[in-house]
This record gives C-alpha cells, structure tokens and sequence, in this order.
C-alpha cells in the first residue's frame, strides 16, 4: 500500500461513528493520521481531492475528536491527509497521497 511505503501504519480502517466514517486511522511516529480516500474517474473533471470541501474537513475534524475521545487518546498529535484515486479510461489507477492535505477547523 502507498501508505505504508510513505512510512505510515494503518492502525484502523472504515472506524463508524453516528456522525460519519473516517476511512483510515494511521499512525506515523507519533503521529495520529486520519486519511480521507476519496475515488473518481477522470471523466467526471474534477480531481478526487477537491470532493474534500470544508464542510467535509470540519466533519472529519469532528470525527476525529470522537475517535480521539473513544480511545482515551488525549494529547496526541494529528494530521489529516487525503488519499486522491483517479481511474482513467484503460481503467489505469493513479494514486495520489496529500500530505496535511488541511488542518482541523
């Protein structure tokens, strides 16, 4: 998996709350990484990352104060990165990784 090769550890995935789902829990040193994996065709125009809106950012945001909460986690350092998959029309993947992709709001 791209994440790991970039030295993250999936420590959890598809965590559900009420509120939402937070696709991927990671760890990178000590490091909480909450990762987003958004997926589009390159047909649709957009790229998969600009589906993250703030509205988006401010639900994960919240989902992750929940999950930080639920595990007694306190004082742990966060960042919230975005897994960018584009499927081309010879069903070709190109698989992006956006760093801090954006910061809790």
């Amino acid at each position: 998996m791209a994440l790991e090769r970039a030295g993250l550890r999936v420590v959890e995935r598809n965590v559900r709350f009420r509120a939402g789902e937070i696709d991927l829990v990671c760890r990178e040193g000590d490091v909480l990484v909450f990762v987003e994996v958004k997926c589009r065709r390159a047909t649709w125009g957009d790229a998969p990352a600009a589906a993250v809106s703030w509205h988006k950012q401010r639900r994960l945001t919240q989902l992750a104060q929940l999950y930080l909460k639920w595990r007694g986690l306190d004082g742990v350092r966060c960042r919230f990165d975005v897994v960018s998959v584009t499927l081309d029309a010879r069903g070709v993947f190109d698989v992006r990784h956006v760093r801090a992709a954006f910061d809790a709001v």
